[in-house]
């Protein structure tokens, strides 16, 4: 399990949707209720007065005051209302669980894509920038020759010209160099990202189709008698124990999704922001790419981050920009999933 996944707390039923009707409802029954006692206080006065009434009202007290102080009771009862939040709830919004890690699948698929997509497109624009880095060393050269040329032959006007010119490319290039480095670092973890992604999509897809099948066969077995049992028995609740795990799949899945997405997002205008025909390239996008180079944390890359852009920086280590996408790396044997379900 991976160490995001170990500090995930499972969200209490308060945190959920049905818990935010929980909390209405519940609002309302004590707002109602009290306002109930209210109108009522007069002739429950007047019953009181009665010793045979009195004695029916203690007694009812003393049930009520049974059941909040018994354990079983409390949590049968708060099974209840939350069995009827979740089915309240579900009428209006998509609390499936299965159902809401498809729609992750669905949007992983998308953003895979969409992903391939603009690794080509930046691919496209390095080699243009390479071309063009080379293009000016050949101009370097050639100026640098004929200013020789001129010095040799005393042409000091001509001589410092195309000096001039040669120093003008030089300082070109090591901004183009520098951008060059920045899209290097890109590539790397848009691919990286890409592998990574690719990876997980195929676990989740595995994951859900094994635990779909497991998810049908509890809400067969599962009845509110049985669970009734249960809890009065002190175990919990195998269903919501069920949810939980997959809740927290899906809280991992979900911000993976958002990771990818936001990182999409920082290529995109990186990539706009620049016009390679003109040579020139606004700060705002080297701004954005250098923000998230300082922010360590990356879920869909981990430890490999750090790896990457000190690869981008590494002379030696060369990039090869028409090395196909490795698509047919294998995901370790079991999950890093498995475990929650244990």
């Amino acid at each position: 399990m991976t160490p995001e996944m170990q500090e995930f707390k499972p969200k209490s039923f308060w945190q959920r949707p049905e818990g935010v009707t929980g909390k209405i409802v519940l609002g309302a029954l004590l707002l109602g209720g009290g306002y109930l006692f209210y109108k009522a206080l007069p002739v429950l006065i007047t019953m009181a007065a009665n010793t045979l009434n009195l004695a029916l009202m203690l007694a009812a007290l003393g049930a009520i005051v049974y059941v909040a102080l018994d354990p079983r009771a409390r949590n049968l009862i708060a099974y209840g209302y939350k069995s009827l939040m979740r089915w309240i709830t579900g009428l209006f919004i998509q609390i499936n669980p299965i159902a809401i890690l498809k729609n992750y699948i669905s949007d992983l698929k998308s953003n895979l894509r969409k992903m391939n997509t603009q690794i080509g497109k930046l691919r496209g624009q390095m080699h243009q920038l390479k071309e063009m880095i080379k293009n000016n060393e050949r101009e370097i050269k050639n100026n640098l020759a004929l200013a020789n040329r001129a010095k040799q032959s005393n042409k000091k006007a001509i001589m410092v010209l195309k000096a001039r010119k040669a120093g003008r490319l030089k300082d070109s290039n090591m901004r183009l160099d520098e951008l060059y480095t920045k899209m290097e670092v890109l590539y790397r973890a848009l691919v990286k990202m890409y592998e990574n992604s690719e990876i997980m999509l195929e676990d989740i897809q595995d994951q859900v189709k094994v635990k779909e099948q497991e998810y049908k066969a509890i809400k067969a077995s599962h009845s509110a008698m049985r669970s009734a049992k249960r809890i009065l028995a002190g175990d919990s609740d195998k269903r919501e124990m069920f949810d939980q795990a997959l809740d927290a799949i899906a809280n991992d899945v979900s911000q993976k999704v958002g990771e990818m997405e936001r990182f999409m997002d920082l290529t995109n205008n990186f990539m706009q922001s620049i016009d390679l025909q003109n040579g020139v390239f606004e700060e705002e996008g080297l701004e954005l790419l250098e923000k998230w180079e300082r922010e360590t944390d990356s879920l869909l890359l981990g430890d490999e981050k750090q790896k990457i852009l000190v690869q981008a920086k590494d002379e030696n280590d060369v990039l090869d920009l028409d090395a196909p996408i490795s698509s047919d790396k294998k995901k370790d044997k079991g999950s890093h999933y498995d475990s929650l379900f244990d």
